[in-house]
């Protein structure tokens, strides 16, 4: 089975090499790798031109996002599975090969995660899989852990991180790859709740080690990421979510917010070091303008829902099943980095 991996970069030149030499010592041979280069300015399509030439290469001329340059590396892959790996990140030797051997056990399998660990300290987790909340907010399953073996077992779970993910071409032709609306954040964990509700499943591949730079390159705390978080998964609740539960979610929302008041006052969780960076005033303002931009599209989404319910075949009971068994308590989202 041929792999597409597709790599998108913004100004990674630091990152390239060592991303891209892991991948030259794979056991699993039989992939290509497609770099999308999002109008960098640090000479890195240039870096990989001239170090790597086996590597095909996508140039923008300026920063399109996450979506839709990985769906532009979509558009020219041949491979019978599509990999997204972050440019930050070095791969284990065998992780491909573990990658594909999983995904090939089961013709239902459509998502399969990498065992995401930190560069800084290969024992301590970034990712095994993705878990979501009922406001939609999504958090790595068992972020910040101590790797103890916990996360060993192949086993189901919600969606993979895009981080270092492996899809099924099947299931992708099926369901469509990124949503370009979001821009970057929460793309996929929209492009996972599509596929567990097409009827793919997911599931966790613990001897694909990663080791990942955590927002190497979008950085932890800016303004625009907490802008990008806040509107996106209100339109990942839009597009997906139960009725009842969209009609709750303003007072998630509401109950978030005062609990991330107590975590900053309190000096915990990443909510203590956006308020450290950035004035109460401004943001107010990055709540205010992600959720009037977010409504300003409502109706674009609520058609896209109609969409996705057309190629929906589990049942209301299954996804609320789903929603629960991987829900995140708001604690986990507010009190921890």
């Amino acid at each position: 089975m041929l792999v597409s991996i597709i790599i998108l970069n913004l100004n990674g030149r630091n990152f390239l090499s060592d991303c891209l030499n892991s991948l030259r010592r794979q056991t699993y041979k039989n992939f290509e790798i497609i770099v999308v280069d999002n109008g960098s300015s640090d000479g890195s399509a240039e870096f990989v031109k001239d170090n790597f030439p086996e590597v095909k290469i996508i140039e923008n001329k300026q920063n399109l996002g996450f979506p839709k340059p990985n769906n532009q590396g979509f558009e020219i892959a041949l491979g019978d599975y599509i990999v997204t790996l972050n440019n930050d990140t070095v791969v284990d030797e065998k992780w491909l090969e573990h990658l594909v051997l999983a995904a090939e056990k089961d013709k239902r399998i459509g998502m399969c995660a990498s065992k995401i660990l930190s560069m800084s300290n290969h024992r301590q987790i970034d990712s095994a899989g993705v878990n979501i909340c009922l406001d939609g907010m999504s958090r790595g399953r068992g972020r910040l852990e101590i790797d103890n073996g916990q996360y060993d077992n192949e086993k189901e779970i919600l969606f993979p991180s895009a981080c270092a993910a492996l899809y099924k071409r099947e299931m992708l032709e099926q369901t469509g790859f990124f949503d370009e609306d979001f821009f970057a954040y929460c793309d996929d964990s929209d492009l996972g709740l599509r596929g567990r509700l097409a009827g793919w499943k997911a599931i966790l591949v613990p001897d694909a080690a990663v080791y990942h730079y955590y927002s190497g390159t979008g950085g932890k705390y800016s303004s625009l990421k907490a802008y990008l978080v806040e509107r996106n998964h209100f339109w990942l609740v839009v597009k997906y979510f139960p009725p009842e539960l969209i009609i709750l979610f303003p007072f998630f929302t509401l109950w978030r917010f005062l609990l991330q008041a107590v975590a900053a006052l309190s000096g915990r969780g990443a909510s203590s070091e956006f308020f450290s960076e950035h004035s109460f005033f401004q943001s107010l303002g990055v709540i205010f303008r992600a959720y009037y931009d977010a409504v300003k599209k409502i109706k674009v989404f609520y058609k896209k829902r109609g969409e996705i319910k057309k190629q929906k075949t589990i049942s209301r009971k299954e996804f609320y099943r789903l929603l629960f068994k991987y829900r995140l308590k708001f604690s986990e989202i507010v009190f921890k980095k």
